[in-house]
């Protein structure tokens, strides 16, 4: 064959090349703009669904917003507590009104594994505290909820333990005797494990049930020169233990320490001075214990007063006594924390004495699954 006819042949082989190629590209050229224009059709679908729901949501919330009626009664807003705490703090008589009151006050916050997975409380260790909303539980009042609201009688001003019993607009306190129950604290964040979350510092009591968690930010939660009135603050003078009271508790830990969320003796010990340095006692209970009062918190004599709600009248929170004035030292009081009665005393300079401690009625069974020392024993070393 000759060198032309190569040539020729070379020639024919790339043009079939090239035209193949061209095809080709072509072709995929062709796929790609249909591709495109496909991505950019589902794209504006996708927007225009977007756009759907939001304005769906925005018309729901300005149903919502607006009155059903010329009442102007609002629509409610169903909530589901996602959580509960375990608290040292068996009932509200010693719980303290604040929180970081009582830094070595404990509770494990459990969550709600159907409807909190773990993956959720992922970071939130990385935090040194959280706030935390929950609902006042254990408001007798609690059925005004479910009233109309011109039925529900909603006290426009409550007592104030510190101002001995005066009374103050609600939302110028914490009282739990609120038109919507709700409270807010903080607590140091200590370990987080599964769905439970340690804190300390905490002023909840055994039972709350959570309804939110959210990281303490000091950037913006902390305020500088922020002020209050004079009377929010208001200490015990001391506190001490009487002679007697050491034996007692040592019956009472080889019981308790099981399922306690102390190490030890001294650090319950250190609980439980840090929560009686601060007046605990009740509106009633401060302004006339010494002529009206023989024993508060007694639950056999009583019925479990030691958790006497402060919104109802204080003629239900006192026992009277026939036989005239009792002395200041003579009043006993009682507070129940891990499960163990604490009764003491405060003489009239306003010192504590601890007296004695049993196991109270409010102690856990052996069927309640509860979070113990052993459990965090790693994050409080």
């Amino acid at each position: 064959m000759s060198s032309k006819t190569l040539t020729l042949v070379a020639f024919a082989v790339a043009a079939s090349a090239i035209s193949a190629s061209t095809a080709i590209s072509f072709y995929i050229w062709g796929k790609f703009k249909r591709l495109e224009k496909s991505l950019n059709s589902t794209l504006q679908k996708c927007a225009a669904e977007r756009q759907g729901r939001v304005r769906a949501q925005q018309a729901l919330r300005k149903a919502l917003a607006q009155p059903k009626s010329e009442n102007l009664e609002l629509t409610s807003y169903p909530m589901t507590p996602i959580g509960v705490v375990q608290s040292c703090f068996s009932t509200r008589n010693g719980t303290p009104r604040q929180p970081l009151l009582v830094p070595l006050a404990r509770a494990c916050l459990v969550f709600d594994a159907s409807r909190v997975p773990p993956a959720s409380l992922e970071g939130l260790g990385e935090y040194s505290h959280c706030w935390i909303l929950y609902v006042f539980h254990l408001n007798t009042d609690l059925e005004k909820l479910w009233k109309e609201p011109s039925k529900s009688k909603f006290k426009a001003k409550v007592r104030v333990p510190r101002l001995k019993g005066e009374r103050i607009g609600v939302f110028a306190t914490r009282s739990p005797h609120r038109p919507c129950p709700i409270g807010l604290t903080v607590a140091k964040v200590e370990a987080v494990q599964g769905n439970t979350v340690l804190l300390s510092g905490v002023d909840l009591v055994d039972g709350t049930p959570v309804l939110d968690v959210k990281p303490y930010l000091p950037y913006c939660d902390s305020i500088q020169g922020a002020e209050v009135p004079e009377w929010v603050m208001l200490t015990i003078a001391s506190v001490s233990f009487a002679e007697g009271f050491f034996s007692t508790l040592d019956d009472c830990w080889g019981t308790a320490g099981k399922k306690s969320l102390y190490a030890s003796i001294d650090e319950l010990q250190s609980l439980i001075k840090q929560v009686l340095s601060w007046d605990i006692r009740s509106v009633s209970q401060r302004n006339r214990p010494h002529d009206s009062l023989v024993m508060i918190g007694n639950d056999k004599a009583f019925g479990n007063p030691s958790d006497i709600d402060e919104n109802q009248d204080e003629e239900t929170s006192v026992c009277r006594s026939d036989q005239g004035p009792t002395p200041s030292e003579d009043v006993i009081y009682h507070l129940i924390l891990e499960g163990l009665d604490l009764s003491y005393r405060i003489d009239g300079n306003g010192n504590v004495i601890v007296e004695k401690v049993s196991i109270s009625s409010e102690f856990p069974n052996g069927k309640q699954n509860r979070c113990n020392y052993s459990m965090w024993r790693d994050h409080l070393t």
